[in-house]
């Protein structure tokens, strides 16, 4: 079969694209080289919805991401993800840095950020958000600033990007590709694909696969964020929390999730090493002392998780730009380049995909729309969503509505067979903590975690050793303790 379009990499971004593009009558497939889906750059994502006034005006990505935060409310009502708009704070900590905030907020209202603030009321800003340090001076307010789960989000287009036809297909690493007669040969660690174009959203290995169509015009460079997560019973903000921006990044900030934790993150680590996501006592000692500019009483003590995610960083050898989006409609025909997607994509992600739509059409890619597409993702039933007597219906219908999996956050059986039986549905232990958080929660698995390793391997038919955390080498198991036991024995008595 000769795909019309074959998307490499199954990051929001890839998955962003694959469900805007699944609307169209044309056969779609992406290839994800991990055993999930938003298994590198996405799943360490913070998570925030920026409002779009922190990049420079010279770069592709302020008006990207100011487009793409609209086109988050049509998106959330139809798929279903968690997200919400609870306003962003830049805060100034010395009368100077006023300056900066109003020219922030001039410069944002002309291009099209509603409802910019500049606040400079100490006692309105506390009550906004209590938490913020007494030295606060000013705040520069986003109210269309928002939180969305990143994962989930990515789960949510895969899933609806399948129910109107993509074909998905996981543990495929690209080798190399050939072009002949106008089809490329996509060959991966176990088959072949085919497909007259490919879009190459490739995240940290986007240079990578464009090399091998003889593009070399950019390089990626991977950059390190460390994070600390804190109990979601120790500290309630109401608001995303960022200094003053530095040229490298947005700064340190303080953040609540989705789901009532709060986090401390990023730093920015320029690395070499695309595997690198361990973190240092240096890097979270920085990112404590960051953090505590903003909210001087950090729950440290409640810390249940340190965790680093890497960010893939461009250099476009063209432009001269460092930083900046690359998205080509480039000199090998039917090849386009989606790279160097560093904050803020998760934001972009939506204008990404519309700006690949109007590449696709000037290559002269048909895109008729189907008459039985069908944009909406249903809701995932979730246990904490139901009223007693929901649940007490739901429970007499089906006892795993009952079966409580994971107790820190409340899961039953059920909502793990439902993201295991989903469309792009859960192969490994971290597919089902990010698709419906068993060993999310303060014991971060220690009571779950074999259970769902047990469901897992009765689901997919295959013997508990061969369950993973997330992919190739990462087993739990090795085997029985007591056939182990009894081998070590016998050994020792032949020798």
């Amino acid at each position: 079969m000769i795909f019309d379009v074959l998307i490499i990499g199954g990051g929001v971004t890839g998955c962003c694209i694959a469900r805007t593009l699944s609307k169209y009558d044309i056969n779609i497939a992406l290839l994800e080289k991990d055993a999930d889906i938003a298994s590198g750059t996405t799943k360490a994502n913070s998570g925030v919805v920026h409002a779009g006034y922190a990049a420079s005006r010279e770069y592709i990505r302020r008006n990207l991401c100011i487009q793409g935060n609209k086109l988050y409310t049509q998106a959330y009502e139809e798929l279903n993800f968690p997200f919400v708009r609870n306003g962003s704070f830049v805060v100034a900590l010395e009368d100077k840095q006023i300056k900066h905030l109003e020219e922030e907020r001039k410069l944002g209202i002309e291009d099209g950020v509603p409802g910019l603030e500049l606040i400079l009321d100490k006692e309105k800003i506390k009550y906004m958000e209590p938490n913020l340090t007494d030295d606060v001076v000013g705040v520069l307010h986003a109210p269309t600033a928002g939180l969305v789960s990143p994962y989930e989000l990515t789960f949510a287009l895969a899933e609806n990007a399948a129910m109107n036809g993509v074909s998905f297909f996981r543990n495929e690493k690209v080798k190399r590709i050939n072009r002949q007669n106008y089809v490329f040969r996509v060959k991966t660690s176990s088959s072949e694909f085919k497909s007259r174009n490919i879009i190459n959203a490739a995240g940290l290995y986007a240079a990578r696969i464009s090399r091998m169509v003889g593009l070399d015009y950019f390089d990626i460079m991977p950059r390190k964020g460390e994070y600390i997560l804190f109990d979601r019973n120790a500290m309630h903000l109401n608001k995303i929390l960022f200094p003053i921006p530095t040229k490298v990044s947005k700064g340190i900030l303080v953040c609540p999730t989705l789901h009532g934790n709060t986090f401390v993150g990023p730093n920015a680590q320029n690395i070499t090493d695309k595997k690198d996501i361990s973190t240092t006592e240096a890097g979270l000692k920085e990112i404590l002392e960051g953090g505590r500019m903003l909210v001087p009483n950090l729950p440290t003590k409640a810390s249940i998780k340190n965790f680093a995610g890497l960010r893939a960083v461009p250099y476009n050898s063209i432009t001269d730009k460092i930083g900046d989006y690359i998205i080509d409609n480039t000199d090998v025909y039917g090849f386009i380049n989606v790279a160097g997607i560093l904050s803020p994509g998760l934001t972009s992600c939506f204008a990404i995909a519309e700006k690949v739509e109007e590449f696709l059409k000037l290559l002269g890619v048909e895109l008729k729309i189907k008459e039985d597409y069908n944009p909406i993702r249903p809701k995932p039933e979730r246990f904490k969503d139901f009223s007693k007597k929901e649940l007490d219906k739901k429970i007499k219908e089906d006892p795993t509505w009952g079966r409580i999996i994971c107790r820190c956050e409340t899961i039953p059986e059920r909502e793990i067979l439902n993201a295991i039986h989903a469309p792009v549905g859960a192969t490994t232990v971290d597919g089902i903590k990010f698709r419906c958080r068993p060993g999310m929660g303060r014991c971060q698995g220690g009571f779950c975690r074999p259970r769902v390793i047990e469901i897992l391997s009765r689901e997919l038919y295959i013997p508990p050793e061969e369950i993973t955390k997330r992919g190739e080498y990462t087993n739990f198991l090795v085997g029985k303790t007591k056939d182990r036991l009894i081998e070590n024995k016998n050994k020792g008595e032949t020798e």
